[in-house]
């Protein structure tokens, strides 16, 4: 099943993917007001049967994409997470060891945007650069999860384009600074739940600029598996339904190449993977 959350109108709500259609379920049931709430509650291992029971009523072309979840209490972000990643960086000349815990950061929900939605280049950049990646999405809160148990706790998984402003990301050795600029953070279309997967340890993930193929990977390549980063970052914090973790992204980023390919106005960039689809975003300049 592929689950979003929408703009009908100006109404916001959330709903299923039925063919070309939305089955409208934040009208159908108002007692959960996002798609978050539902996640987390009694009926959504009743997701087939409740949505069986409704019609659909929007057509996808007339919604407005949303971020899947909206506003997340927490965005989750692994880095240097991908083997082949690791060693582009350590070719391109950055001093990196892989390390024996998983290093994360978060990012903030106003950072950003939906499938179809533009990504927005900060004035003060132009060192913008696309990170394609796989994105978990929590459904069952918790703390002190085991690797054994992570599995139970992912609700489903979705497209996380984690657009970085490079020379900010390295200002200090904290990197958040260049990864929450408003509007840089594209997240969809959809979540699809675990059954609909197949090995979400084994997906192919592809990144293209203008239709040009710039990354080509696969999630086997995770240096920390999902388990590890859900046990990791349970131990932290409490996990919470709609906690969204994305997982890194993998080599062919655009600041390790020769000359350094950086993301303007009026380009399209589309990530893709394997049983989920395809994340939309135009690239437009700050106003």
């Amino acid at each position: 099943m592929k689950l979003l959350s929408f703009l009908d109108g100006n109404r916001e709500s959330w709903g299923a993917v039925v063919e070309n259609g939305v089955v409208d379920l934040g009208r159908a049931l108002p007692q959960y007001p996002t798609l978050a709430d539902f996640l987390g509650s009694d009926d959504y291992a009743g997701r087939d049967a409740i949505v069986a029971q409704h019609k659909r009523g929007l057509a996808l072309s007339d919604i407005k994409y949303l971020p899947v979840i909206p506003r997340p209490e927490k965005i989750v972000c692994a880095v240097r997470n991908y083997l082949d990643h690791h060693n582009e960086a350590v070719a391109f000349g950055m001093k990196r060891e892989i390390t024996e815990f998983p290093p994360i950061f978060l990012r903030i929900w106003r950072s950003q945007v939906g499938h179809n939605a533009p990504v927005i280049r900060p004035k003060v950049s132009d060192n913008f650069d696309w990170e394609g990646e796989l994105a978990v999405v929590i459904g069952k809160g918790g703390r002190h999860i085991s690797q054994a148990d992570a599995w139970n706790h992912v609700a489903g998984y979705s497209i996380y384009n984690d657009v970085s402003v490079r020379d900010w990301q390295r200002h200090a050795q904290q990197i958040a600074s260049g990864k929450n600029f408003v509007g840089t953070g594209p997240f969809g279309p959809w979540l699809v739940t675990p059954d609909e997967i197949g090995d979400p340890a084994n997906l192919k993930l592809e990144t293209r600029v203008n239709g040009t193929v710039m990354q080509s990977s696969s999630t086997s390549m995770l240096i920390f598996s999902i388990p590890r980063l859900i046990e990791y970052c349970s131990t932290i914090f409490d996990l919470v339904p709609g906690d969204v973790i994305a997982t890194g992204t993998p080599a062919g980023v655009g600041f390790t190449r020769k000359p350094p390919i950086f993301l303007k106005a009026g380009d399209v960039v589309e990530v893709e993977i394997e049983n989920i689809g395809v994340l939309r975003n135009p690239v437009v300049d700050e106003a």
